[in-house]
């Protein structure tokens, strides 16, 4: 069986696009959660907090003839993207053109400003904003397909719009690829533009936070006094390749991937079941060949709402027991939906590499819902380690489990 290796990163989050940055942050005490003044004349609207990328500019990072088929969505996708190829030295190398290489990613939604132009035709009969790019902007496939036009890639595409798991998958997806022979390079993760309409999804199911008067601490997971989830933005993208076509051209690993599990609870729409959350863990162990006590680190989906915070630590203990340390990164950016898997994967393998792995933020008080674990709580800590596991779940019941290897 091919070995598969993750041979660069990028990504962007409210906190920075660097993890050197990102880290002094976390240490300081950041977390990237604000007011949204923006979202005020949202009058049917909870919340009013969220995980912003204020300081990137998606408008001016391309030229207008580029990004014209581009929403914020899929400018992050192909941004990450960049620091990911970059890191790899694969920018130009002409691989990327040669059918072995491709792409799997996704976000929850495409851009959703072209949604307002064709609910606007819907109404009025009149076309209004609609061009013909209104529509590559909105799709599904708006992220993976503008990386792969950006660098010319050949090979196969995959589209991973599952909500909460669209980076996770479209990492695990990546990886069956290339072990499978069926490609030598992915580029795989998950993207997610800032819009109130996703706030309002949560708002409606009374899971978002309404801490508007503390916006820095308003995301709380596994918090006794958590009151919700706290919508954020992001993007990741990780290089996946066949290890012997690394080694070849000379790239250096930064860690390899050996194991990926994905299953359905089958039962609930919006209510998640510890039991086939445990199950799919132990799918990704089986398939990494590794016993549970083999993992030093859990980097949990921790969304800070209610039902799933308790239903996942449940799940954790039952894999792995109480000692295995845990957190959660949706303190610090909030709830990135279709990006968290992808940041959470990326960061997990920089915090491994570094030894050095934050506290969950604002985890003051552990529900006492939520199973016996080892939260890191208060400061980070440091942990010599050689494997993680970064687990996701979504909407539909839709579970991932993704484990990655030190080198």
């Amino acid at each position: 069986m091919r070995r598969v290796v993750v041979t660069g990163m990028g990504g962007l989050t409210a906190l920075g696009g660097a993890w050197s940055d990102i880290r002094k942050r976390m240490e300081a005490g950041e977390t990237g959660t604000r007011y949204m003044t923006e979202w005020e004349r949202l009058v049917d609207l909870n919340t009013r907090v969220a995980g912003a990328i204020d300081w990137f500019d998606h408008t001016s990072v391309y030229p207008r003839k580029k990004t014209r088929s581009m929403g914020r969505v899929a400018v992050l996708s192909l941004q990450a993207a960049e620091k990911a190829l970059g890191q790899a030295g694969l920018i130009d190398d002409p691989v990327l053109q040669s059918g072995r290489a491709g792409v799997s990613c996704g976000s929850s939604f495409g851009a959703t400003e072209p949604v307002i132009d064709f609910a606007h035709f819907m109404e009025t009969g009149k076309a209004g904003n609609l061009n013909a790019t209104s529509y590559i902007r909105m799709m599904s496939h708006t992220a993976p397909v503008n990386i792969a036009i950006a660098f010319g890639m050949t090979g196969r595409v995959i589209t991973t719009s599952s909500a909460c798991t669209s980076g996770s998958a479209g990492i695990g997806y990546a990886y069956e690829t290339v072990k499978d022979g069926r490609a030598d390079i992915m580029v795989a993760g998950g993207a997610e533009q800032l819009c109130p309409t996703m706030a309002v999804v949560f708002d409606t199911l009374f899971a978002t936070s309404t801490r508007n008067d503390e916006p820095k601490t308003a995301s709380r997971p596994f918090d006794k006094s958590r009151d919700g989830l706290v919508i954020g933005e992001g993007a990741a993208m990780l290089v996946l390749e066949e290890y012997e076509h690394a080694k070849a051209r000379g790239a250096a690993p930064l860690a390899e991937i050996v194991g990926f599990g994905a299953n359905s609870d089958g039962a609930h729409i919006t209510e998640p079941r510890a039991e086939t959350q445990a199950i799919v863990m132990r799918l990704a162990l089986k398939d990494a060949g590794i016993a549970p006590d083999n993992i030093g680190f859990i980097s949990g989906h921790g969304t800070a709402t209610d039902k799933g915070d308790v239903s996942e630590t449940i799940a954790s203990h039952d894999v792995f027991g109480s000692k295995v340390p845990i957190n959660s990164l949706k303190g610090h950016f909030g709830h990135t939906l279709g990006a968290c898997g992808a940041i959470e994967a990326w960061l997990s393998i920089a915090m491994m590499r570094d030894k050095w792995f934050p506290a969950t933020a604002n985890l003051a008080d552990v529900d006492p819902r939520c199973a016996e674990l080892d939260y890191i709580m208060g400061e980070g800590r440091t942990l010599d380690i050689e494997h993680v596991v970064s687990n996701n779940f979504a909407f539909g019941g839709l579970n991932t489990s993704l484990i990655f290897r030190a080198i």
